[in-house]
């Protein structure tokens, strides 16, 4: 009995074993190559049974040769020559995008092999221990993830929705230096549809966008501050024959928070204790206007990118959910009490100056999913230097780490690492629209899918 035992967690190590192999093996997804620009290969990926994720790694077969026994004649198959390894740096529906660390020249018909990510756990040997054990539960992402093309400017937020009478959804952007820019994605290209500048001296500071007019295309709120008369406002703007509207003007900071057909939008009065802003109402139209409604959660001073209120921990009400001046994603729970996530968080590149203050805008947090069983998106931007209150415009790259509740604690169940550092993501029907900014100025707008 005790050797049958034994014999059965054997086998049970072995076909573990065996199967992780197998399932990796099958990963390996062999595609075609069907065009070559530059250093740029695009590659089929309409066939395959798993979605190619950005990161993920590929060689082109360049060559085979037939492998004999020359004692038997026995056919052993075949040896496969291939390129320089490359990088996916951008997915499509149908295709994939490759960049190769060698550039050759190759022709479309020739076979490429692509590898997964490995799905193994991230270490953390420069973190406390209990931050390291979050982290070894913690998986490289394999969600879909839809890249657009670069756009040459510098974005600190966008949405994607139905903005214009065009069918399909558009992109509204917000660039550093106070533009707006409605694009339309055409031909694996974003064509523009529309621009506006903010007026003179302001610092845009966040976007939203959401139907509250019910007139079946969404308004446009975009948060800006004027550091001379040290205020915080909302621009209204509709989208009307290809040109912006303005509909009105907020003295409130305005964000979009929750997902999908819960999301809403909030409004809070700025500065109602010093660089602090003030408790949160839910934005509403009535009566020909806008105004706040009577729901309101206390942000606790802290400003409405940066946090959320969802039903995180059960069905039965909100929680506030933050991000911290010290780092760590603290969620309020129901008894009062909070439960924190790791001290990953709290890295804003967007920041004003505040009478003899800086302000830190952090990026949001977005929470989605059924009530009681939510998943919270949140970003981690990395700097140069590696030094959090010294690191003002030295940011390289970001993750966005996804995260749930358990047990009295938020968990960083997976990650999805990105080449450029975040100010701000919105969420879309699908997923998260992440734009990343470029060492170069340049965005890459990233939706990872929910």
């Amino acid at each position: 009995m005790l050797y049958l035992y034994y014999m059965k967690i054997n086998f049970s190590r072995f076909f573990t074993a065996f199967l992780a192999i197998f399932l990796y093996s099958c990963a390996l997804a062999q595609v075609t190559v069907v065009k070559q620009d530059g250093e740029k290969i695009y590659l089929d990926t309409s066939e395959l049974n798993r979605n190619v994720s950005v990161g993920e790694t590929f060689k082109i077969i360049t060559g085979q040769e037939k492998l004999t026994n020359p004692k038997t004649g026995k056919d052993l198959g075949y040896i496969y020559h291939y390129s320089a390894e490359g990088k996916i740096i951008e997915v499509q529906p149908l295709y994939a995008v490759g960049r190769l660390s060698e550039q050759g020249q190759y022709t479309a018909g020739q076979e490429a092999v692509i590898s997964p990510l490995p799905q193994t756990a991230v270490s953390a040997p420069d973190i406390q221990t209990q931050d390291a054990a979050a982290a070894q539960k913690t998986l490289v992402s394999n969600r879909k993830i839809k890249t657009y093309p670069v756009i040459q400017h510098e974005i600190i937020s966008a949405v994607k929705a139905d903005l214009s009478a065009f069918p399909g959804d558009e992109i509204a952007a917000l660039d550093t230096k106070g533009h707006l820019f409605l694009y339309t994605e055409e031909n694996n290209t974003l064509r523009m549809l529309a621009e506006t500048k903010l007026p003179a001296g302001k610092t845009p500071l966040t976007l939203s966008a959401l139907d509250l007019m019910k007139s079946g295309r969404p308004q446009l709120f975009v948060t800006m501050y004027d550091p001379r008369k040290q205020k915080i406002s909302t621009l209204v703007l509709d989208v009307v024959d290809h040109e912006f509207k303005e509909l009105d003007s907020l003295p409130y900071f305005v964000k979009e928070l929750g997902c999908g057909e819960n999301k809403k939008l909030y409004a809070q009065k700025p500065f109602t204790s010093g660089v602090k802003g003030g408790d949160a109402r839910e934005l509403i139209y009535e009566k020909n206007r806008f105004r706040v409604g009577e729901t309101v959660f206390d942000t606790r001073g802290n400003w409405l990118t940066g946090l959320n209120w969802y039903p995180i921990q059960t069905k039965e009400k909100n929680n506030f959910l933050y991000t911290a001046d010290t780092g760590k994603l603290r969620l309020k729970l129901d008894n009062g009490k909070y439960a924190e996530a790791p001290s990953l968080f709290a890295t804003a590149p967007n920041r004003v100056k505040y009478k003899q203050d800086i302000i830190s805008f952090f990026p949001s947090v977005q929470a989605y999913g059924p009530a009681g069983r939510a998943t919270l998106a949140a970003v981690q931007n990395m700097t140069r230097l590696g030094i959090l209150s010294e690191s003002f415009g030295s940011y390289k790259s970001s993750k966005i780490h996804f995260l749930t509740y358990e047990n009295g604690t938020l968990d960083v169940r997976e990650s999805v690492e990105l080449d450029g550092f975040l100010y701000d993501t919105n969420c879309t029907a699908h997923g998260i629209l992440a734009p990343q900014v470029l060492s170069g100025g340049q965005t890459v707008l990233t939706e990872i899918y929910r």
